[in-house]
């Protein structure tokens, strides 16, 4: 028994000085610095077992010199890397927001919603299918716009003869173009009078927080215009089947329970869904 519990304590104590040993070893690379730690290890090999070791204790770098340091070796160059990944991470958390109102996608989901309640078919198709089909509509007709700051901002980044700002705004420019040419003459008008700004010589001296509302307002007209288009024709259908019904007496009988399935037919039979991408991806000018 006594010999387990010698066994025991010897154990421990290999353990705690492997612990120790451990924090010695972290210790040194974090304030030394892996360098540092490396050519003491090569000297201490190179060193004989027989003779003392007598290096000097080397003391912590100052963290004045250290940030001096930084400051002078990114003086003249791009962002720094934790800049770059706080610029991405606040784009990221603004992409929703970027995508509804710098992009075609409102006015296609406000076309896709509206051509659902023509139909009256509630929730068919689902919300989360109009949505994918409102993306990758968005996707087809912003394709020229983003080849053009892939090719324009993104590619010069990428092989360093272009910074950082620089993509950023050759990226907006690219952006507020493709606005600018959606966007009413009279609400751009608008805008810049309420500003209290003369209208600028080129698309790339207008501000965003004028172009971006400017475009928002003018898609949500050419939805709603639209939409009204796309709600005609099933309105007569409702108007002839609620005539037919009211003329039959039978007055109690929703008429949009009979005039629903004449609707889908219709719609169908004129290949609607086809009919529609290609007036939505028609309406952009570029």
């Amino acid at each position: 028994m006594r010999e387990l519990q010698i066994a025991n304590c010897k154990l421990q104590i290999e353990r705690r000085r492997s612990l120790i040993a451990g924090l010695v070893l972290v210790a040194g690379l974090v304030l030394g610095g892996m360098p540092q730690f490396a050519s003491a290890q090569g000297a201490a090999a190179n060193t004989p077992t027989s003779a003392p070791a007598a290096a000097a204790p080397q003391a912590p770098p100052d963290l004045g010199d250290v940030l001096k340091a930084v400051d002078k070796a990114s003086a003249g160059k791009d962002w720094s890397s934790p800049l770059k990944l706080a610029v991405v991470f606040a784009a990221l958390a603004l992409l929703p927001s970027l995508l509804v109102m710098m992009t075609s996608f409102t006015r296609i989901i406000i076309v896709l919603g509206f051509i659902r309640r023509a139909l009256t078919t509630q929730t068919i198709p689902p919300t989360i299918a109009l949505v994918g089909l409102g993306l990758f509509l968005t996707l087809f007709t912003m394709t020229p716009t983003i080849s053009k700051i892939n090719q324009q901002a993104l590619q010069p980044y990428l092989q360093d003869k272009a910074t950082f700002e620089v993509a950023c705004v050759r990226s907006n420019n690219l952006l507020k173009e493709f606005m600018v040419n959606q966007t009413r003459g009279a609400d751009l008008e608008m805008f810049l009078g309420m500003a209290g700004m003369p209208r600028p010589a080129t698309i790339n001296d207008l501000p965003s927080y004028v172009a971006i509302p400017a475009f928002a307002v003018s898609e949500f007209r050419k939805a709603f215009e639209m939409g009204c288009l796309l709600f005609i024709p099933f309105l007569l259908v409702d108007l002839v089947i609620s005539g037919i019904l009211l003329s039959a007496g039978m007055m109690m009988l929703p008429p949009s329970m009979i005039s629903l399935p004449f609707k889908i037919i219709l719609f169908v039979l004129v290949d609607g869904w086809r009919l529609l991408a290609q007036s939505l991806v028609g309406s952009f000018n570029y």
